[in-house]
């Protein structure tokens, strides 16, 4: 390991940022997070982290389970809407293939997390980076509380709306609007719900997903066919319309939501992969480098995964050689992110299908794919991360989970 110390300026305090810099920490490094927003909140929504998301971690000696518990659900699946389960997979069997269960948490629980593990004094809340110098090889971080200088690394986990991609990739296409749109919210714990399964209902161009969280709470997501920018005036009305005549427990939930505490976001992903995702001594993770529709759940897990990459390949790297471990990190993740980014824009086409043959079709196929197809899928998501070495490097005297 490096015996100077380095220093890394992280854009963002989401998933990706935290991560990275919590990654970077536990190798030497000193971080400094930028964050725009005036501190942390507890509104949000839940994030479902998958096995490789959870492998991720480990290689960072992070345990998420310490925060969050572990509770999970028996059983996961695709439903109609008149309840029939068009695919079931029991969690156990999940567990027993992949090392572990998804786990299943509020976004703010794990952020939270993931910055009790920094130094207090690591996130500067209410501090937004608007661009980054990086003209002669020592990037000058601009913030709107002023400059940083003095970074070895810049990491760009700014979101989808990247300002940073956008000052390095000025002719990338942006965003694509995927023509959905999507509510969530989180509902307080409930005894009557204690062993809800996880599942997502297809219907015609619409879904709805219940997700019991690892605290009891039960996290509630549902998308729609609609227009970008469309807002309802009453967003209880709009969603019993939608959903309220389906299986239960759709009903029962819709009844007990917040409209308040509803979000909506239109769907978005990148209309085309950036080239690389380094510049220099800057290097882009998250959203900021392949936002994704969460169609298949991976957005945050690849977050993740990026940041655990990121720290491995710097974790003994000096001044002089983070552009070259840069590169390298570039070459480790742009073909798997890519790739689950289109996997997860032709998903989400499959499952907003309206017309009434075509979602038969649909339907009949779900439940006609042998076992053994959807576990090879699952496999190529769940089994995909690896540190480019291959070698699960654990920080010195931090203990593993699995």
């Amino acid at each position: 390991m490096s015996t100077v110390q380095r220093h890394a300026v992280v854009a963002g305090a989401g998933i990706g940022g935290l991560t990275a810099a919590l990654a970077l920490h536990r190798h030497g490094w000193r971080v400094t997070v930028c964050e725009r927003a005036a501190g942390p909140t507890a509104v949000g929504a839940g994030i479902v982290l998958a096995p490789n998301a959870l492998r991720a971690f480990d290689t960072i000696g992070f345990d998420i389970t310490r925060a969050a518990g572990r509770a999970v659900p028996a059983a996961m699946g695709l439903r109609s809407p008149d309840g029939r389960w068009l695919s079931r997979a029991d969690t156990a069997a999940l567990a027993a293939r992949f090392g572990g269960p998804p786990l299943a948490l509020h976004r703010s629980a794990l952020a939270d997390a993931l910055a009790a593990a920094l130094p207090t004094t690591a996130i500067r809340y209410g501090v937004a980076v608007t661009s980054v110098d990086d003209t002669d090889g020592s990037p000058v971080v601009r913030t709107d509380a002023g400059d940083l200088d003095g970074a070895d690394l810049v990491v760009a986990a700014d979101g989808i709306h990247s300002p940073l991609r956008r000052q390095y990739f000025p002719d990338h296409p942006g965003l694509r609007h995927s023509g959905e749109t999507a509510w969530r919210t989180v509902l307080p714990a409930a005894a009557h719900l204690a062993g809800t399964a996880t599942a997502e209902t297809w219907g015609r161009g619409e879904r709805f997903g219940v997700v019991p969280l690892a605290d009891g709470r039960t996290y509630l997501y549902a998308t729609g066919v609609v227009p970008a920018g469309h807002r309802p005036a009453d967003v209880r009305a709009e969603l019993l319309r939608r959903y309220g005549t389906w299986h239960d427990p759709i009903p029962a939930l819709l009844d007990r939501i917040d409209p308040a505490a509803v979000l909506q976001h239109d769907l978005y992903d990148l209309a085309a992969p950036l080239p690389h995702f380094h510049h220099g001594r800057l290097a882009w993770l998250g959203d900021a480098a392949h936002a994704m529709t969460p169609n298949l759940g991976q957005g945050g897990c690849q977050a993740v995964e990026d940041a655990a990459v990121l720290g491995h390949l710097l974790a003994d790297a000096g001044p002089a050689e983070v552009p070259a471990a840069l590169a390298a990190y570039s070459a480790a993740r742009c073909a798997r992110t890519d790739a689950i980014r289109v996997r997860a824009r032709r998903a989400g086409r499959v499952a907003a299908l309206r017309h009434p043959l075509a979602v038969a079709v649909r339907d009949l196929a779900v439940r006609a794919t042998p076992a053994h197809v959807t576990a090879r899928a699952m496999a190529a998501l769940f089994d995909g991360f690896a540190l480019p070495d291959g070698m699960d490097t654990v920080p010195k005297g931090v203990g593993a989970r699995w």
